[in-house]
Parts: C-alpha cells; structure tokens; sequence
C-alpha cells in the first residue's frame, strides 16, 4: 500500500503530536483516552503517550495477564496514573469515552483490530507493518474511509526531525541525483531451537492470542517475540525491522510503488522452526530507473 496515499485517505498525520491533535476534535474531553493493546512493544508506546500532557491511558490490554499488570505498573510509575490492566481489546472499543487504540499486537491482528476499532469510532495507532498483507491493507483503508477515521501507521522514522532533514538535502541535490539506496539490517539473534507443544501457561488466552489465524497447537517457543519467524503471525526480517529502512530509502528517493521486485533467499544459518527466511536480498524497481536493494542476514 502507498503509504502517501494511505495517509491522506484516513486523514492520518507522520507525527503522534499532529495525530493528537487530530484526535481532540472528535473528542468531548481536554485530554485524548487511549487504550493499548499489546504490551511488548505497547509498553514504551504507553508510557510515550501518556507523558504527553494532553493523553490518558485509560487501558493497556494483552492476552497475557501478566504482561497487563506490569504494563500497568509500568505506566503508573511514569506518570503517577494506573490505566486499568484487561486481557480482552474489545473492552476499548465497548469504552465511548476511549477515543483512540494504540495497536501493537502481532501483525496478524493489526487489521482485524484497526477496522473494528474504527467501526466502533476509535481512532487508531497501528504499529508497523501496516497489516499481515496487502489485501488487508486495503480492507483497513476502506475502514477508515467508510468510518471516518484517523489511522496511522508506525513508520515512525517519517516523524524523525534529522530523517526529514536528511531526506530534504538530498533532494536539494547535496549528493547530486540518487538512483539507487541500499539498505540492510544484520541481526545478532540466536536460534529459535526447536519447541515442544506444552500446555498454555494460564496466564495466556492462546485463543484470542491467534484471534484471526489458523488455529495449531500451543508450542513453547512462539511467545512472546518469536511468532516474527512463523507465517501465519508475522513477515520474517522483512516485515519486521526492514520496513523501517526501505521506508527511509523510499522517502529518500521520492517514490511510490515498484514496478518489479525480485527476490532471493531461505533458511541457510540455524536448523530450528523458524519458517520465515534468515538470508534474504531484495531488489525493487521504481520508475524513473531507481532500485531500492535490501539485504536480511
């Protein structure tokens, strides 16, 4: 999805200060309440925003109790204001007096909550990846529209002060004219290993963890991180960390959508369950005889 376009059809800002103040005139309140729904990257986004003067975190949920509770201690510890620690999103979105959900939960449910939050008149912080696939990319911007609205998505080095400074110089023309970026990120992460099925720990609700996915058994190597590597939940290196730099490369070279990409790659480093490739190079072509190269290792 063209995120410029995506933009403008959701009325969504680059920064989270403009898209709070986009928020406040839809609300009846001096301050912005928002709800977080999960609390791994959720964490430091709930403190972030409930440091700003004008936000309330009413709410962080996360299917693990646990996670809840800390979070919640997390942001009483900040800002001296505990939000109310649930396990089921859909409490945010029953709230009228929530005007936001921040959605930092694994990628397969970035969709699903995003288009139900804006059904139920929420406004919506998406963590990036946008969505778990382009199709339902589109079904969100759709919502969006229909619903009207705001709905960003964290490619939060767009609202870098040094990123757009950085971008506005090469577009004066301080490296003359650039045709070609290459990115990469080289990651030091261990293998995954091979897991077990076990039990759910009683803490979880494994069921609306997986929510719109596939339904498979409970095994004790997926949670809380290493879903990234699994199809049905997230995108590979790909989806998870390249997004950042591919998004600065594009912004750098001022373009939109490719118009070939080629790609090479697999499984060649650790023997374990990871599904998602370890070693990969992609190539996208752009009008105007640009490419964007990203390496994974």
């Amino acid at each position: 999805m063209e995120r410029r376009d995506f933009l403008k059809a959701t009325a969504a800002t680059t920064a989270a200060a403009t898209t709070s103040n986009a928020i406040a005139q839809d609300s009846p309140n001096e301050k912005i309440v928002i709800g977080v729904m999960g609390l791994s990257r959720g964490r430091s986004l709930a403190v972030r925003f409930a440091e700003r003067p004008n936000v309330e975190i009413k709410y962080v949920c996360d299917v693990d109790s646990e996670r809840a509770e800390s979070a919640a201690k997390l942001v009483q510890g900040a800002v001296d204001k505990t939000p109310e620690a649930i396990t089921d999103f859909r409490q945010i979105l029953d709230d009228k007096s929530v005007d936001a959900l921040v959605c930092a939960a694994p990628n397969h449910w970035h969709a699903p909550a995003t288009i139900l939050a804006c059904k139920a008149g929420k406004h919506v912080y998406v963590e990036k990846p946008c969505s778990h696939n382009p199709w339902e990319g589109e079904m969100m911007v759709k919502a969006a529209r229909k619903y009207k609205r705001a709905v960003q998505m964290g490619s939060q080095r767009r609202s870098s002060v040094s990123m757009q400074e950085a971008v506005q110089l090469i577009k004066d023309g301080a490296i003359g004219e650039v045709h070609h970026a290459r990115t990469h990120y080289f990651s030091a992460r261990g293998s995954i290993g091979t897991g077990e099925r076990a039990e759910v720990p009683p803490h979880i609700n494994y069921e609306d963890w997986q929510g719109p996915a596939p339904r498979v058994p409970f095994v004790n190597n997926y949670l809380h991180y290493n879903w990234h590597w699994f199809w049905h939940w997230g995108n590979g290196e790909l989806g998870n960390n390249g997004v950042h730099s591919l998004d600065a490369a594009r912004m750098g070279l001022g373009v939109d959508f490719p118009v070939q990409v080629s790609s090479s790659g697999g499984r060649y480093f650790f023997d374990d369950d990871q599904q998602t490739p370890d070693t990969s190079t992609v190539t996208y072509r752009f009008a105007d005889d640009k490419f964007v190269t990203w390496q994974g290792l």
